[in-house]
């Protein structure tokens, strides 16, 4: 199997090391310190990636690899890798949601149910979903942002993402800031359940109770609405391409674990970024290279930074032996950055494609929704030409994906 050479980057780039200097200088300095915030482990972690070239052991936390060829192989095995067995996040969700999870996360069920819900999140209908959620509120934070007054974009992501969630699930709140803002913490709690668990997906009773609360919260008013949601909604899309509604109640829980911290931890840290490496002048004199500096921020700040599986049946991969039972992590953020510095004129990457957001039959379901916020999210900020400055930040503390619990922009 290829492994480090094939990720040697263009001859114009020097090797580089993710954890000191794999995006710029200044840039990789506050992702560091980010990702020390979030989960003191990560840069512990990623170091060790730095070894997993195409695989390393780690004691009490079974295989993990960097490579980004390896990974890929991995996430497209299911043969051999399952994420329904402790150590993967299927079995974490099943205690949550109940034994149907085991029938629709992996095998035929999964794949009747992806085969199902393949055109929720097409391109046009992802623009089209960000643009009726966030038309006026996101035009006013342009026009104050354009005339000067600084913006917390950590804290406007967080609503953003909470008003997308409600457009997508019909939930009928206050169009309120405040509001939006309690549906985001509500995922946010949501997900934490995962914290804690990159060794042993194992959870304890008071844990799953208290996830089963929110995700009441969050889903219960679709037993009322599956019928007659409109279907021009999550829901009703879910119905009228033949889902169930506990699929339907399910898929609605995965898009609020997975797309909300996420989502807004890119936006924020893609504001960074452009700042932080000077990219921002690139893109403003080169418009048209948009598409590309999306593709670059999620390939950089890879929000989801590691995905574990388990092992169904003993294998050889990249020169080592698996055995069933086993566990591996795949180092995404450390596989993806391995890549080179953040340039919004990077080419399109084979080896890494899309790795930020999984692969094969898991690849995520709402990557065209996520690359249609982030695109809005950056016209913001540079579409009237002219450059921004980040005015102050704050790292997010303890919390599963690494994020900025504040970070003030203005117009430079």
């Amino acid at each position: 199997m290829p492994v480090a050479a094939d990720l040697r980057p263009p001859r114009r780039e020097r090797t580089l090391n993710p954890l000191t200097d794999g995006i710029g200088r200044s840039a990789a300095a506050h992702e560091h310190r980010l990702l020390s915030a979030a989960r003191p482990e990560l840069p512990i972690l990623n170091w060790l990636g730095m070894f997993a070239k195409p695989l390393l052991k780690v004691p009490r936390l079974g295989w993990i690899t960097a490579d980004p060829l390896t990974a890929r192989a991995v996430l497209n095995d299911p043969d051999h890798f399952t994420l329904l067995s402790e150590g993967g996040v299927g079995h974490l969700w099943a205690q949550i949601l109940g034994d149907w999870v085991y029938g629709l996360f992996d095998g035929p069920g999964h794949y009747d149910l992806r085969t199902k819900s393949r055109e929720l999140f097409t391109e046009k209908t992802s623009f089209e979903f960000v643009e009726r959620a966030w038309g006026s509120r996101i035009a006013d934070a342009r026009r104050a942002f354009d005339a000067g007054e600084p913006i917390d974009l950590a804290d406007l992501s967080r609503i953003l993402v909470g008003q997308m969630v409600v457009t997508l699930l019909g939930m009928d709140v206050a169009d309120t800031d405040e509001a939006y803002l309690d549906i985001f913490r509500t995922g946010e709690e949501l997900a934490a359940t995962a914290l804690g668990t990159t060794a042993d997906t194992v959870l304890p009773p008071h844990k799953i109770a208290a996830a089963r609360v929110i995700v009441e919260k969050l889903t219960g008013h679709i037993d009322g609405s599956f019928a007659t949601a409109a279907g021009d909604t999550v829901i009703g899309r879910c119905r009228d391409h033949g889902l169930t509604l506990t699929e339907t109640k399910g898929l609605s829980t995965l898009l609020m674990v997975a797309g909300t911290e996420t989502a807004a931890s890119a936006m924020a840290r893609t504001a960074a970024l452009l700042y932080d490496t000077g990219e921002q002048h690139r893109l403003i004199e080169h418009p048209e290279l948009m598409d590309g500096a999306v593709r670059e921020a999620l390939r950089v700040t890879s929000p989801a930074p590691i995905i574990g599986r388990s092992v169904l049946a003993d294998l050889d991969i990249g020169g080592h032996r698996l055995k069933a039972g086993e566990r591996i992590v795949v180092l995404t953020w450390t596989a993806n950055n391995l890549a080179g510095q953040f340039r919004v004129d990077r080419e399109y990457i084979p080896q890494n494609r899309q790795l930020w957001f999984g692969a094969g039959r898991h690849l995520c379901l709402g990557g065209p929704l996520a690359r249609a916020e982030l695109t809005k999210i950056v016209q913001l900020l540079v579409g009237d030409g002219r450059p921004f400055r980040v005015v102050s930040r704050r790292y997010g503390r303890r919390v599963l994906i690494p994020a900025y619990e504040s970070l003030v922009v203005q117009k430079a």
